[in-house]
């Protein structure tokens, strides 16, 4: 059992060899690493100390994942630089692509339909979906800037945006679901994933543990595939196509 001391000089050191690697690397914003540790600790003492007494109880439970969904939807609508007008929108994405794959796992039954289980699967697929929303926009985002003289050639020729931006977002919603691809792929060869050790160490057996983790991939891949479609859609038939300087309208 982890104790408080050690995580917290482990966590320390590995917040400065962080920092002390970025900064080397003249890499932009070298404290938002570190910072985002910061934040992680403040925020999963919070986290624990509410869930203590709440983690039974459904009505507590909705709120932790609306409030998940909130927060994952406004760092994507930061990191991404939309309009506040787009925020709804955001929160419409990540609510479905979670909401769905979650849905049919409680619905057939692989997971059990109790407010720890729910909040456990959910959490990781919105975790997952931010993740995706956000690396599907900004890979959009410069892919419409690269290739804007292709983009401009279609439009000219009279071809629909949506179609004149095809390859662009089919490129960008390739690579943006690719690094959860790569993750089941690997899982069990090249990584342990969380679930599956959480899953063991609170007493469940390995082939109930895998079978837990597996649902939680397949839902992870789902949720991706939900995500990219939403953003495809939105940003795929862009009226103006977007600079350097100008983010995704």
């Amino acid at each position: 059992m982890t104790t408080l001391l050690p995580t917290l000089v482990a966590v320390l050191v590995l917040a400065s060899l962080t920092f002390g690697v970025v900064r080397g690397l003249g890499l932009e914003q070298a404290w938002l690493q570190p910072w985002a540790i910061v934040r992680a600790t403040v925020q999963l003492g919070l986290l624990s100390l509410v869930l203590a007494g709440a983690i039974g109880d459904p009505v507590w439970v909705g709120v932790f994942l609306g409030a998940m969904v909130l927060a994952a939807s406004w760092t994507v609508r930061s990191r991404l630089g939309l309009a506040w007008r787009l925020l709804p929108f955001v929160i419409v994405v990540v609510a479905a692509a979670a909401a769905v794959p979650v849905a049919v796992a409680l619905g057939t039954g692989a997971v059990e339909a109790s407010p720890r289980f729910v909040l456990a699967l959910a959490g990781i697929v919105v975790g997952n979906v931010m993740a995706v929303v956000t690396l599907s926009g900004r890979l959009l985002g410069a892919a419409l800037v690269s290739d804007r003289e292709e983009i401009e050639g279609w439009l000219a020729l009279g071809a629909p945006s949506r179609v004149a931006a095809r390859r662009s977002v089919r490129a960008s919603a390739s690579s943006a679901i690719l690094p959860s691809t790569d993750q089941t792929r690997t899982t069990g060869i090249v990584t342990l994933p969380g679930a599956f050790v959480g899953a063991v160490f609170a007493g469940a057996s390995p082939l109930e543990a895998a079978a837990f983790q597996l649902v939680v991939l397949a839902s992870i891949l789902a949720a991706g595939a939900l995500a990219v479609a939403g953003v495809s859609w939105r940003f795929g038939a862009p009226r103006t196509l977007p600079t350097e300087q100008t983010p995704l309208t």
